[in-house]
């Protein structure tokens, strides 16, 4: 009977082991279709190739800051809760089930496919018809942008519309606890106060993560030319490309739906040049300009929340020197 129960214990300790390494996985591919895959570190660096130290930055239990790598094959992106892997063929999400990770999924789904729009999954469910039946969408006028610049495109949209939204509740909640504070001064205010105070300061941290990583992607050429993932596969497998790396294809011909009509013109005059990164650079650029409104939006609001800290501190002061002023008064006229 022990032994036996030693060999169950065994066991269980096994299967724990190995569903801690074990992570979940949604696989989108570029049809839009989705399905959930559980796989260890091992099986997803082997997939993408990418080394562990990349794989490490998805990792929720360990804290990096906001990151956009790219990668021989892959681009690896740590947005907040958004933690995926690009490739130039399918989409890795962590953590499909999270509540704030669904709406990305359904999205990716609608957008990933190049011609049509209303792809469903058994993973998402029957809600991702009416998603698609309320999204509108031209029809003769697809998304040509690359797969790779399609699935960015959905991730920083969703990061950025998400620090946005907290930011608007943030203001809602502040502006009012402001404004009865200057009215009445009292420990209940004061404690309101110094909370949202608290969360403006954390979320000014986050939102500038996000900024400032989108900024540094901007500023250097050779990083955002490694996003080009459908270039440099096109570029392997030409038999015109010898011997030198990575000889990439010419670029995709558009941007993608936000930006990429406008672009079309000038992005076709920049076919062949394989340095060209106008195309990511507008993409990027239209988000950081969203996240830099964000940005102001927290800067406007600690400016707001400094006003009001002068404005209480020199009530209290006023108030402080009226008491001095009273305990003179009955000093001196106890002294008399």
């Amino acid at each position: 009977m022990q032994m036996a129960r030693g060999a169950v214990i065994d066991l269980q300790s096994v299967t724990k082991k190995k569903v801690a390494h074990s992570r979940s996985w949604a696989l989108l591919d570029s049809n839009g279709e989705a399905q959930t895959l559980d796989a260890d570190k091992y099986a997803i660096m082997h997939r993408v190739r990418i080394h562990a130290r990349d794989l490490r930055i998805l990792d929720p239990l360990l804290s990096y800051p906001s990151t956009i790598l790219g990668r021989d094959q892959a681009i690896v992106l740590n947005l907040e809760h958004i933690k995926a892997i690009i490739t130039a063929e399918e989409v890795l999400l962590r953590n499909p089930s999270d509540e704030h990770v669904i709406p990305i999924m359904e999205e990716l789904c609608r957008r990933l496919p190049k011609g049509s729009a209303n792809q469903r999954t058994d993973l998402l469910g029957d809600g991702q018809e009416q998603l698609n039946e309320s999204h509108d969408v031209d029809a003769g006028d697809e998304d040509e942008s690359p797969f790779e610049f399609r699935a960015l495109e959905v991730a920083l949209e969703a990061i950025c519309s998400f620090l946005d939204a907290r930011t608007t509740e943030l203001e809602t909640d502040a502006y009012p606890a402001l404004d009865e504070l200057t009215s009445k001064i009292s420990s209940r205010n004061l404690d309101r106060v110094r909370k949202l105070k608290s969360g403006m300061t954390r979320l000014t941290a986050r939102v500038q993560k996000v900024r400032d990583e989108l900024e540094q992607l901007l500023d250097d050429d050779d990083d955002m030319a490694d996003l080009y993932l459908s270039r440099k596969l096109a570029g392997a497998s030409s038999p015109v490309g010898g011997s030198v790396a990575p000889n990439w294809a010419p670029a995709s011909p558009t941007i993608g739906s936000r930006i990429g009509r406008a672009s079309r013109a000038s992005a076709a005059t920049t076919h062949g040049n394989e340095n060209d990164v106008e195309e990511l650079e507008m993409l990027l650029e239209a988000y950081f300009m969203q996240v830099d409104g964000t940005l102001n939006k927290l800067t406007t609001l600690r400016e707001y929340i400094d006003d009001t800290e002068d404005y209480i501190n020199i009530q209290l002061d006023n108030h402080r020197n009226q008491l001095i002023q009273l305990q003179l008064s009955i000093s001196s006229y106890f002294t008399i």
